[in-house]
């Protein structure tokens, strides 16, 4: 039998030994004060899933602005860079590569985060979904519209985090510009009512990301940089799509041509959207053409769908979600063709190790 096109190693930009990569997950395990990453439970989870061709880290915020979500490791202090260093030396010991996800979740936070202050956003629009808060689920609020000097700290603080991602040992930083959260909320023209140039025509949507990434790029290399989009997301964490929603998409993966990253980090539909006519329903397929450098795709992948859509062209590297979370040995049960464990979505956001760091690896495989 032929090499598995997933387990092919893969070499632009990026030195992989193989093209399946774990996909960045919340998990809320930070479950410390100061949002530290731990050896004992972060270190062992991402040790236990070095195998993978590349590791991409949860969210993990920039600045306690940032924050959204309970139980979230940052990246924005030295207490999370030390923490965040015995993770990194943990995954490299076992030959694994691993970025981390710098996030901002905008308007999907609450004011229970921030002493009673309203979240950031492109403009004053409640998403109407729910923030996970300290006290268990609320509804979101409208928030507050960015002036251009917060917009200006918050791109300085994602420059701090890639610069703290480097002193953390990290390969690289993804810049979580996808799934509702600041980034997306800037690009779409139902979230973003803005009339200055951060506003209004799709150029000027997407200039808040573009000065981001130029600020990152000035600590830490391009070639080190990912970015992470999800076009067609519809109906979920407060997201419409209008008529300019992919053309917006398309202006922003053909400018990427113009950087060196280390790749875009695409989401097929997370819902059906075959009955929105903006919608595109094959992302990888769609955007492909676009763009020159390395496309990784994600959502709703099995190892027969990963090895088609890399076979067919129509990506670089395939990252799974959930089935890591159940298989740290994902990328051996592939190479065997094994069946794969179920995991237990009860214990995804819960503290501790259980549905965490206790699933074990395949019993063919201990015996191999």
């Amino acid at each position: 039998m032929s090499k598995q096109p997933l387990l092919t190693p893969y070499h632009k930009n990026l030195d992989l030994k193989n093209r399946v990569v774990m996909a960045p997950m919340t998990r809320s395990r930070a479950d410390n004060e100061s949002k530290v990453p731990t050896d004992e439970l972060q270190g062992i989870y991402y040790e236990q899933r070095a195998s993978a061709g590349l590791i991409i880290t949860e969210g993990s915020q920039v600045s306690e602005r940032a924050v959204g979500y309970i139980n979230t490791p940052g990246i924005h202090t030295e207490a999370q860079v030390e923490g965040w260093k015995k993770v990194t030396k943990r995954v490299h010991d076992k030959g694994g590569k691993i970025f981390i996800q710098l996030w901002h979740v905008g308007r999907m936070s609450h004011p229970d985060f921030h002493d009673g202050e309203l979240p950031l956003s492109a403009s004053d629009v409640n998403p109407n979904a729910q923030s996970y808060t300290p006290e268990g689920f609320k509804d979101t609020v409208a928030p507050k519209a960015m002036t251009k000097d917060e917009i200006k700290t918050t791109i300085n603080d994602f420059r701090n985090a890639a610069a703290n991602a480097v002193k953390a040992g990290f390969d690289g930083v993804e810049i979580h510009s996808s799934n509702g959260y600041l980034f997306h909320q800037f690009f779409n023209g139902t979230s973003n009512h803005r009339t200055d140039e951060y506003g209004g025509s799709i150029e000027n949507r997407a200039r808040f990301f573009f000065e981001t990434l130029d600020a990152i790029k000035e600590v830490i290399p391009e070639e080190k940089i990912g970015a992470r989009f999800n076009p067609s997301l519809n109906g979920i964490f407060g997201m419409t799509m209008d008529e300019e929603t992919i053309p917006t998409f398309e202006y922003i993966i053909k400018k990427l041509n113009d950087y060196n990253l280390a790749y875009i980090h695409l989401s097929e539909p997370f819902n059906d959207v075959s009955d929105i006519p903006y919608a595109v329903t094959e992302i990888a397929k769609h955007f492909r053409p676009m763009y020159n450098g390395t496309l990784m795709i994600n959502a709703g992948f099995d190892q027969e769908k990963g090895n088609k859509v890399i076979e067919d062209g129509d990506a670089d590297l395939v990252a799974f979600g959930k089935p890591f979370i159940s298989n740290p040995d994902l990328v051996e049960r592939f190479e065997h063709h094994l069946e794969l464990a179920d995991w237990d979505e009860d214990t995804f956001y819960t503290p501790g190790k259980k549905g965490y760091t206790d699933y074990p690896k395949s019993e063919a495989l201990k015996e191999a």
